[in-house]
């Protein structure tokens, strides 16, 4: 979601003629975007604004933003105060503060009005220009249908910073993909913090299903992802449309995060343990071939180690693709951190996540090995350490050797060496472009 926020406020500044810049000091305009998700982003960010003090401290006529989950959606007078030095705070994907700000900085008197009442056209999201920087190496983009979320697990903050949910207008969304398509993108990530409920907060609007159906028909878009769901609302209706429409990549995300009952009524998940295993059953019965990833925390507040063990078990009996694996951290004002104590110690936490690490990197090494001798269709996206690297239609990570340019090109890989993270294989002849 930063990603596609972050691209959004580029693609705005580069219409009022800015240039993006590789030297820091510079720059005319400086914008960190920030999340919260956990700890350690929180204490990275304030630390990235420190080392920024100085160079506005230098040049006071530098323009230092704020944008993300560390502003908020609403009041946040108190990172205000906390941050002096920083020009301009906005709210998680909505950049307008941003371009007002600048706009009534470069104009004065009337012609401020005149910019200010001009604004829609430059940070209009329906129109999204990629930045030049982008441009001739993005193949795939992101792009949020959800934004916010109404769910509030336990241990979630995104409630709290990015607000309620709103799923964004299926015109706009679709007048988004058709300005990326034109520009050479052919692959589309649709997002939302729970994206399967895309429509349910407005009768107006298609489920997730239909919207998938309308993106499908977009010309120049070979892909379309979706990330990430949640298993109370992934419904028949939109795994049939994953089976049925070619476009659709036959992989979801939905993650269980534990696989303990008692773990997932404090945590606010509203499913149990059997009712996530009968949903992994569905999919896999619905869709042939799908790929499916999950998240897990350990060492959740009163997580015992037969708790513990419940997850591993649920993991090694589904042997799901992929795994994000995370440790337990408080965050200041969710439900977990205001009525529970974080007592599981960080080197059991630690303890836990290798285990599950370890666990995750059979299991994918099994998953890859069985594609040995397969020839699969990759888009290929960078150079990476002297190789080409790009996904298969299940996210898997594929590497291959050449000297042409593959950026934005599907081709045929035939696997010939395959690990628990990545495959490496040749381009075949038979798949196409």
């Amino acid at each position: 979601m930063n990603v596609a926020d972050s691209q959004r406020l580029a693609s705005s500044l580069e219409k009022l003629g800015y240039a993006h810049s590789e030297i820091i000091e510079e720059a005319d305009v400086i914008v960190l975007n920030t999340c919260m998700v956990r700890q350690s982003a929180e204490d990275k960010a304030l630390g990235r604004l420190s080392s920024l003090k100085p160079v506005k401290t230098k040049n006071p006529d530098i323009i230092l933003g704020l944008m993300g989950c560390m502003v908020g959606y609403k009041d946040n007078e108190e990172i205000r105060k906390k941050l002096p030095y920083v020009d301009v705070f906005a709210p998680p994907s909505d950049p307008k503060p941003i371009i007002d700000y600048i706009l009534a900085k470069e104009y004065i008197g009337d012609r401020a009005d005149e910019a200010l009442s001009a604004a829609p056209s430059v940070w209009d999201p329906a129109s999204l220009t990629l930045p030049k920087n982008d441009r001739n190496r993005a193949v795939s983009a992101f792009v949020p249908i959800v934004y916010g979320c109404s769910h509030a697990c336990a241990y979630c903050i995104i409630p709290y910073k990015r607000g309620r949910e709103r799923s964004r207008d299926p015109q706009e969304i679709i007048a988004h993909i058709e300005s990326l398509a034109s520009q050479g993108i052919s692959e589309v990530t649709l997002l939302g913090q729970i994206v399967d409920r895309y429509g349910l907060d407005n009768p107006e609007y298609p489920t997730l299903a239909g919207l998938l159906r309308r993106i499908h028909a977009i010309e120049g878009i070979r892909r379309i992802r979706f990330l990430t769901s949640h298993p109370n609302w992934m419904t028949d209706e939109l795994l049939e449309t994953v089976r049925d429409l070619p476009k659709v990549m036959r992989h979801i995300e939905v993650p269980a995060q534990s696989g303990n009952d008692a773990v997932l009524k404090a945590m606010r998940r509203g499913y149990t343990d059997r009712a996530y295993r009968d949903l992994i059953a569905r999919i896999r019965e619905t869709i042939p071939g799908v790929s499916i990833g999950t998240d897990i925390i350990v060492g959740f507040p009163g997580e015992t180690e037969a708790q513990f063990e419940d997850t591993a078990n649920q993991l090694r009996d589904l042997k799901l693709d992929v795994v994000h694996l995370a440790r337990y951290s408080p965050r200041t004002g969710t439900l977990s951190e205001r009525t529970m104590t974080d007592d599981v110690s960080e080197a059991e936490k630690w303890r836990r996540f290798r285990i599950i690490e370890a666990l995750q990197e059979k299991i994918a090494a099994d998953h890859h090995a069985k594609r040995l001798g397969e020839t699969i269709e990759v888009l290929f996206e960078e150079k990476k350490r002297g190789r080409w690297v790009g996904r298969s239609e299940n996210m898997d990570l594929v590497y291959v050797e050449s000297d042409e340019n593959l950026t934005g090109r599907y081709l045929p890989v035939k696997i010939e060496w395959t690990g628990p993270w990545t495959m490496i294989g040749t381009i075949a002849d038979g798949l196409g472009e």
